[in-house]
């Protein structure tokens, strides 16, 4: 019970966050799907729905209590058939559902200070948490507070399947796998708010294009002749993202791009047997038979 109010609270958040007030919130207007060994929720009945570009705070609330009473009625109407097992408790179960929401509705949108040497590592660790959640990112900002600290501020956004391989290409002109591009995007975002903490708007493309020359290929650049084709180009530039978060955890600093790809080629990639790489493996097979 707890995963599926879970996901039905990871549903609700991303309609809000799309500006959708849904109306009828409850578990017989959802499909519950297994996704990967975990469930999904998807919206089944839209009847009472409405779109707004900006769901109020009354608007949400108004939502979320709705929902907390449409599933207690549900799960009293199973346990009058005897449908229900004797240790869950209706109310108890949906009396959840309003503090479960807040609790991802604060992850999701909260604002978060760190200290500057920390900003690179600290703003991949908040993004990489929302991932995790399910959500995607759309515009950062970053404060510089009157104590030398730093405010991040990141809107979230949900995307379809595929929309953040389209965007990185649309951006960068670079083809990779959809989890790939959403990590890459994640960076590049990073690094438009970072150059904008000088004051001066900086335009997606420009940063795209700053990000493409000055972070992305230095790296591709400076792998060492004997481990190119190890891994392909997006996939050792997203490891050694990785990296630089652990480096950076460990320093309690953001320890520099440049320098995690260096500890990452020498520790890492050189350690990855070229006979089971992809690179190699296409290599083999696209030799003519002997």
């Amino acid at each position: 019970m707890p995963q599926l109010l879970d996901t039905l609270v990871v549903l609700l958040v991303r309609l809000h966050l799309a500006g959708v007030f849904w109306g009828d919130c409850s578990l017989s207007n959802t499909l519950f799907r297994l996704d990967a060994g975990t469930l999904a929720a998807y919206l089944v009945d839209a009847e009472t729905a409405e779109h707004h570009p900006r769901l109020s705070g009354g608007q949400r609330g108004y939502d979320v209590d709705l929902a907390r009473e449409r599933v207690g009625a549900e799960l009293l109407d199973l346990q009058a058939g005897e449908l229900l097992p004797e240790q869950i408790d209706p109310i108890e179960v949906a009396n959840s559902v309003p503090p479960r929401y807040q609790a991802l509705w604060t992850e999701v949108t909260r604002e978060e200070i760190f200290r500057r040497e920390e900003q690179r590592y600290r703003i991949a660790e908040r993004l990489q948490r929302l991932n995790d959640l399910g959500f995607d990112v759309g515009e950062m900002e970053l404060v510089t507070l009157p104590d030398g600290n730093v405010k991040l501020r990141v809107e979230t956004r949900v995307a379809e399947p595929g929309d953040n391989r389209r965007e990185l290409f649309r951006l960068t002109g670079l083809e990779v796998q959809e989890r790939q591009a959403r990590r890459l995007l994640n960076d590049i975002r990073s690094f438009r708010a970072y150059l904008e903490e000088a004051g001066s708007p900086v335009p997606e493309t420009v940063a795209s294009h700053r990000w493409l020359t000055e972070v992305y290929q230095p790296v591709i650049d400076a792998i060492p002749p004997e481990l190119d084709g190890r891994l392909e180009p997006a996939e050792v530039f997203h490891e050694v993202l990785e990296h630089r978060w652990l480096l950076s955890e460990r320093a309690g600093r953001d320890v520099g791009t440049m320098a995690a790809a260096r500890s990452y080629f020498q520790s890492v990639l050189s350690k990855i047997p070229e006979e089971v790489t992809t690179a190699s493996v296409i290599a083999k097979r696209q030799q003519p038979n002997a």
